[in-house]
Formats: C-alpha cells, structure tokens, sequence
C-alpha cells in the first residue's frame, strides 16, 4: 500500500559526499528487448487512426520477457522470500485463475515498465498491492490497482474528482507509477530502496539513508528500522518474481496470451456511455468497466481522458463501428444541408421526450420532462453531465420539467 509522497527535497552536500564516497557505482539499469510504447492519444474530433501494430514483439512470450527484464535477488537470497512464494502458491488452481485474469493487464505493465526502463520486478506490483483490481477509493483512502493514496496521485498529476479518478486509469496510472520508480532509481541507485520508497514515502528513505547510510547487497532485505509492512512488501515482490522463474518449482503453470488479448489505448473522437461503447467494441460492459474504472458515472468523458483501453481486437470493431457511425453523420449532415433549415423538424427522443434538431451551427436542445435528470440526458445524447452543466450555466445537477436545455456545443 502506497503512503503519501512528500515534495522532492535535496540532501545536504556532506550527505552527498558520504554517498559518493562509499557507494560503489551504480549498476547500469536493465535494458529489456525494446516494446511498443503504450498509445497516446488527445481528445479529436476525427475517427481514430487504423490500428495496425502489434501490440507486443512476436519473438517470446510475457513471462520470458518479464524473466529477461528482472533486476533484484532470486529464489534463494533470503528465506522469507521462498516462504511468501509458498504461501502464494499453495493452491495452484486458484493462482493460476488469478494469473490468467491479470495477465491482460500485467502484460501491459511490463510494457510501460520496460519503456521507462524500470526493473521488471515492478511489473508484479499490482498483484502485491491489489490483485491488478481496479479498487475504488473512499475517503481518503488508497485506491486503483496500484493503491495510491490521494495526496500521491497530486503529486504524480493524476486526476481525482468525483467524476473520474486517474488511479483507476490503467494507461495514465502505470505511466505516472513507472516514472516515480524510475526516478527513485535515479535518486537511489538501488531497486530495493525505490520499493521501500514507495511504500513508506520518500522523505522518509530519505530520513533513514541520512541515519544509516545506504544498505549493502547482503542481507537481500535491508535491516533498515522500517515497518514491518514495509519490509514485507519487498520480500512479497520477490517472491512473486521468484515464482515467475521457478514455477515448475512450485507446481504452478503460467497461463500464455494471445496477440488478440493484448490491451491498447483506443482514442475517442467524442464523450459516450461505457454501454455504448462495450456494444460498439463486441465486449460484455463489466470487462470494458474493469479496465476503465476511472470514468465513475459509466460515461467516457473526453474532456478528462480522451480514450479507452480495450483487447487489440475489441478496439478493431470499435474502430469500424466509430467509421460506420462517422459516415452516417456525415450523410445526415449532407441531407439537412440539402434540405434546409424551414424543414428540419423534431425528433423523438427517448421514454417519449422530443428534441428539436436546429440548423448547422446551432446546439441542439432538450425541453425536460417529469422525472428526467441530467444524468439521463446525457447517457442519452452520448455526452457528459460536466458538458451540459457547462453549455447551461448550471451550477448543480437539478433541472425542472419545461426547462429548455442545451444538449450539444454550438459547432
């Protein structure tokens, strides 16, 4: 569980000269067989780009990959670590489905960790922290397959509101955890020091290297005064790893995953429901909620995340099904030009209420109806409840019955 991150704050030259004086020098960082860099995308207004890479290299699987990427102890370097790779393992079945379930998600991880050359023990960090489940956060407390707490994800540039929680956005958050390790690295010169960073906060790593200095490489967990949860959370990240290369050795089979399984940041043109994108993509809505679970309301909004994640061939359907509705739109804007503005009439909308389609250049607008709320609305026109207390002026989410109100920006 990650603890708050306190501002980056410089030690004291005499400390610097002490660290240059009696640490070695620090081992060079791993360089994993180069991945496709995670998708970036910004909000547009345009159909996004055809997908036409891979989302991972062809030679090798996840784990091999993982394995090659791997920076810290094995196995053998301390016993706390084969006993928590046991207690992981006592029942195979069961964590083999877990493993199968998280391997998605694990594999882009490794991705993004290898990118920012990060060691590939930090890929398995979600499975110590929460099982790689989206967790929600309530009051103040961590939250989001990484758990991190709310200060911290100010820190990283996250976004939290109660609309959307960038620690639950599975692309930004493993972006954002990837360069704080990495950067903990640069500060540190050792894995095991940016894990207890991590967990217990860098001011306080920063505290105990003032007190004790930098651990040497024996014994595997440093003998820091740290907490006991502390301490732990390393020994568990090993012995994860452990089980990773060794787990004929503990009777487990790693499940493998199909090029199709891959995840990919898909951009979207537009705000819309999760409902109507999971029935776009050809994907159950729960699955397309776990690995979006930052939007809260279940509407994808793009003005704070401008894309979903999705398995490579989900996010192919979705793409066409983007451009079949792009060229529709654009055949209805070729009618209502031919056909002009005295004879544009009104729509039904749905459960009855009408909505008058206006001239180009004109929003559209709803009169509201007994029992209608603006969360309704705008699961209904495909947008935000954000953009239409916007476009409206509204301060709250209350709208009475016979109110006229804006469902579309002005083009």
């Amino acid at each position: 569980m990650s603890r708050h991150l306190y501002p980056k704050r410089l030690l004291p030259l005499a400390l610097s000269a002490l660290l240059s004086a009696c640490a070695t020098t620090p081992p060079p960082r791993p360089e994993p067989a180069p991945l496709p860099a995670p998708s970036t995308s910004t909000s547009v207004e345009t159909v996004p780009p055809a997908i036409t890479a891979e989302p991972a290299p062809q030679t090798g699987n996840v784990w091999d990959r993982l394995r090659g990427s791997f920076a810290m102890a094995d196995c053998d370097a301390d016993p706390a670590v084969l006993s928590w790779a046991r207690r992981y393992t006592q029942d195979p079945q069961r964590f083999e489905q877990e493993a199968s379930a998280a391997l998605p998600k694990l594999a882009y991880v490794q991705q993004v960790a290898a990118e920012h050359h990060v060691a590939g023990e930090f890929a398995l960090l979600p499975w110590i922290e929460s099982g790689f489940r989206p967790i929600p956060g309530r009051h103040g407390r961590p939250a989001g397959m990484w758990q991190i707490m709310p200060a911290t994800a100010a820190a990283m540039g996250l976004h939290v509101d109660r609309h959307y929680d960038g620690r639950l956005d599975v692309q930004a958050a493993a972006d954002a955890v990837m360069k704080l390790l990495s950067r903990y690295y640069d500060q540190f010169h050792d894995w095991r020091i940016a894990d207890y960073a991590y967990n217990a906060g860098e001011y306080k790593t920063l505290q105990l290297i003032q007190r004790h200095g930098p651990p040497p490489e024996m014994p595997v967990i440093p003998r820091w005064p740290v907490h006991d949860i502390t301490r732990e959370h390393l020994t568990k990240l090993l012995a994860m790893a452990c089980v990773v290369r060794e787990p004929d050795r503990f009777h487990v089979s790693l499940p493998t995953l199909s090029p199709s399984q891959h995840l990919v940041s898909v951009p979207l043109p537009h705000s819309m429901p999760l409902a109507r994108a999971a029935d776009r993509a050809g994907m159950p809505l729960d699955k397309l909620k776990d690995l979006n679970a930052a939007f809260r309301n279940d509407i994808a909004d793009t003005s704070v995340a401008s894309y979903l994640m999705m398995p490579v061939n989900h996010a192919q359907q979705f793409r066409d099904a983007l451009l079949e509705q792009s060229a529709s739109a654009s055949a209805d804007a070729a009618l209502v030009a031919g056909t002009g503005a005295a004879d544009i009439g009104s729509t039904t909308a749905s459960a009855g209420a009408k909505s008058t389609r206006q001239p180009m250049g004109y929003a559209r607008t709803h009169r509201v109806k007994s029992g209608e709320n603006l969360w309704q609305l705008a699961r209904h026109y495909s947008v935000s409840v954000r953009d239409l207390q916007r476009w409206n002026h509204l301060q709250g989410q209350h709208i009475r019955p016979g109110q006229v109100i804006r469902v579309s920006a002005p083009h």
